[in-house]
């Protein structure tokens, strides 16, 4: 049947003023939605100062977060260092806006500040959102520059007042630097915790400082002439998780730091530092942060952590395999750190200012 004119004129505005009712109740459902991610930005706060492999083992993901996260918004880095990463979890946890657009990626030693209780802890590491690390393994140790003629242990052990370099207090240069010096020994070392984390190493290269704590993978991407023109001393190694022989035969005969443990108390000061290591640098949000948001970068950060793309850009970066924890396997990881209250007494006076305890 052949419609009239002033039909066909009613039947368009019947259809007309439907659609407009339509999108009134439910205009999600008459347009496609944009992403919420389209066109912003995401900060990733570090609580670091810029240069150094922790910034590296970041920068490693933003390809990859911006591939997976809905909308591919701008990723960013801002640098909070301070108090071992001290500053940047209290800002996470108490200033950010909790709105999925800010990421904070500290150091494990915002881990073992909180579980120590130690001053100027203003967050709950309970009640942040994991999104993981890229990495869960790790080596530490402990080099001195050749000049300083340090080229044995029995040399350490007699000399007095070595300089050892780190991050501020807290951090976890600083925190592996006191525990290598304690358990080797050394006799009223000097511990120098004002260097941002890619000044120790050319600090080491000037005398600035005559030893520090470090990684075998930094070494071996920032620092390989240390080892081929013989500029350091390497003395003693932290294997995390205990047990993992690190490949290169550079460190692979390096004797583990709790061969020198004395007591009971003191090997499970070792294990809580490898704990707090396993921890990784943890990728955080902030308490009250959307589900939905939470649920969106989580699963940005387990695609960005299984893609072998993203194993290449680390190694690339770092001169390490990465060791992902994922999201829903971090939170447990940091719940399940030992919290052996004799062990924690003695940590505590391990990592603080000031002189080492007396063994």
């Amino acid at each position: 049947m052949k419609l009239k004119t002033g039909q066909v004129r009613a039947l368009n505005k019947t259809l007309m003023v439907a659609f407009l009712v339509s999108f009134l109740v439910a205009p999600e459902a008459a347009l496609p939605q944009t992403p919420f991610y389209h066109g912003k930005t995401v900060t990733i706060i570090q609580g670091r100062d810029p240069g150094g492999t922790g910034d590296l083992r970041v920068k490693a993901l933003f390809p990859f977060l911006q591939k997976y996260i809905p909308g591919n918004p701008t990723i960013v880095s801002e640098y909070m260092p301070g108090g071992g990463s001290r500053k940047a979890a209290n800002h996470i946890y108490r200033s950010a806006r909790p709105d999925g657009l800010t990421i904070g990626n500290l150091s494990s030693g915002m881990v073992s500040l909180a579980i120590l209780g130690e001053s100027g802890v203003l967050y709950d590491i309970d009640k942040f959102f994991y999104l993981g690390s890229p990495y869960s393994t790790y080596h530490a140790v402990f080099v001195s520059r050749k000049q300083a003629g340090l080229s044995s242990i029995q040399k350490l052990q007699a000399a007095s007042g070595i300089k050892i370099g780190a991050q501020s207090v807290g951090f976890s240069t600083y925190n592996e630097g006191r525990l290598f010096a304690y358990l080797l020994g050394l006799k009223e070392p000097k511990f120098i915790a004002a260097y941002g984390g890619a000044e120790l190493d050319p600090a080491l290269m000037r005398g600035e400082i005559d030893a520090r704590a470090t990684g075998p993978d930094t070494i071996l991407q920032r620092n390989l002439d240390w080892l081929e023109k013989g500029l350091v001393d390497i003395h003693a190694i932290m294997e995390t998780p205990k047990g993992d022989k690190h490949p290169h035969p550079q460190f692979s005969h390096l004797p583990e730091i709790e061969s020198f443990a004395r007591s009971d108390r003191e090997r499970k000061v070792v294990a809580l530092q490898r704990a707090f290591r396993v921890s990784g640098t943890p990728f955080v949000l902030p308490p009250a942060t959307p589900k939905d948001r939470v649920e969106i970068l989580q699963d940005a950060f387990r695609k960005t952590y299984k893609d072998p793309d993203f194993f290449r850009e680390y190694k690339k970066l770092t001169a390490d395999e990465p060791s992902p924890l994922l999201p829903e396997n971090h939170e447990r990881a940091i719940k399940e750190i030992p919290r052996d209250p004799e062990a924690i007494e003695l940590f505590k006076k391990l990592v603080a200012a000031g002189p080492l305890p007396p063994r």
